[in-house]
């Protein structure tokens, strides 16, 4: 295989790691605590309905179809993100003093969700916290980071 469609595949491979990672963190917390599938309908509840359809005081009934929109959309944002990784290590591998701007984007990504939520999707915030969510992307980018 050519060594451009091996990047490529690494980071679809990377993205899928990823995203199943935080997948099965939240199945295994909402099985915990709530009803499974419960984070991902939340999650395409606020992406497809808008955010303020979750009022704080509101359930959320569990959707299969919002749950299997919101983990395609998931996917290919992981895939996305494993391939913009791996093009990133290949760059470090060449110049060595970008590897802190490369940490410090990974730093940002990783607050890129609870920041567009505080932004845009505040209710989100009300029915997953923060910490909880932090701690399922580290998850995640620990996942991609092994494989890579």
């Amino acid at each position: 295989m050519k060594v451009r469609s091996m990047v490529y595949l690494d980071g679809f491979i990377a993205g899928i790691i990823g995203a199943a990672v935080i997948a099965i963190w939240f199945l295994f917390l909402d099985a915990v605590t709530r009803l499974p599938f419960y984070t991902p309908t939340v999650l395409g509840t606020a992406l497809y309905l808008g955010p303020e359809v979750l009022a704080p005081t509101d359930g959320v009934q569990v959707s299969l179809k919002l749950t299997l929109m919101y983990t395609w959309v998931h996917g290919l944002v992981f895939i996305v993100l494993g391939e913009i990784a791996v093009g990133l290590l290949l760059l470090a591998a060449k110049k060595p003093n970008l590897r802190f701007g490369i940490l410090l984007l990974f730093v940002i990504l990783e607050c890129g969700f609870v920041g567009t939520a505080f932004v845009f999707a505040e209710p989100v915030l009300h029915e997953l916290t923060w910490p909880v969510v932090l701690l399922g992307n580290l998850l995640a980018a620990a996942g991609m980071a092994v494989y890579l």
